[in-house]
């Protein structure tokens, strides 16, 4: 006998919808979703669509009806709960955008829990699209299969991060001019965590010596070479994951 197919298919869309979702609740999707779903994935009545609302979990829904203006969505059944992501903030300075844009689709799908924009003295960007940025984060996670959605928060100049930092988060700073070697770092400590990665040009003296004198900061080295910001960014949360988060 045939096997019988898997339910949903691999190859079902995936969408992150407004929740919470049930058994049986109905899920009106129009404007970009809608039309990602009727027209660039030409689902029909009948057709299997996963959802996600980033409260409950992960649902099974079938499509109940397609028109001009909406696809219609009925949630069938709960298939994994909402997923627990290390503690792990990314903390980066904002760069030119393609740049920046790469670091945060590549820093939701290697699984952080938080992502925290930065503004320092050699940025090229002062500010941050919030709802472009969340867009790219949304997409990442829905094509990485993520249940949770990656906190964004607003940019803020890097002193007032300084300032407001809590006391029980350790801070690993990438410093250019050299620390303790980063898998050391993340391995020796356990708890929650951040990851702080300056601009295309670095940190100047002044805040250099602002974050080293904060008392949760730990100076790390990325190794022998000089790292672009979103590639320090990628590279770190990475090793990080690797070391002391759930890929460990």
């Amino acid at each position: 006998m045939p096997a019988t197919p898997a339910w949903p298919p691999r190859s079902a869309p995936r969408l992150f919808v407004p929740g919470p979702l049930a058994e049986g609740a109905e899920v009106a999707l129009d404007g970009q979703q809608a039309h990602y779903l009727a027209k660039v994935m030409r689902v029909a009545a009948g057709d299997a669509v996963v959802l996600c609302d980033d409260r409950t979990g992960e649902w099974t829904a079938r499509v109940a009806a397609v028109s001009k203006r909406d696809v219609v969505l009925v949630a069938e059944a709960r298939t994994r709960p909402r997923e627990e992501v290390p503690d792990f903030t990314l903390c980066a300075a904002l760069l030119k955008k393609p740049h920046f844009d790469l670091a945060l689709e590549k820093a939701t799908e290697l699984g952080v829990r938080r992502i925290q924009p930065l503004v320092t003295r050699r940025c090229v960007a002062d500010r941050l699209n919030p709802e472009r940025a969340r867009a790219i984060v949304t997409e990442a996670a829905e094509q990485c299969a993520r249940t949770a959605l990656p906190e964004l928060a607003e940019a803020v100049k890097l002193d007032a991060l300084l300032r407001d930092w809590p006391a029980d988060r350790v801070l690993f700073f990438a410093d250019e001019t050299g620390g303790e070697p980063a898998a050391s770092a993340f391995a020796a400590h356990a708890g929650p965590a951040a990851l702080l990665i300056g601009p295309e040009g670095g940190f100047d003296d002044a805040e250099r010596a602002a974050v080293r004198a904060l008392p949760q900061a730990r100076p790390i080295s990325l190794g022998p070479r000089i790292l672009r910001g979103e590639t320090a960014a990628i590279a770190a949360t990475a090793l990080w994951m690797g070391v002391a988060g759930d890929w460990a």
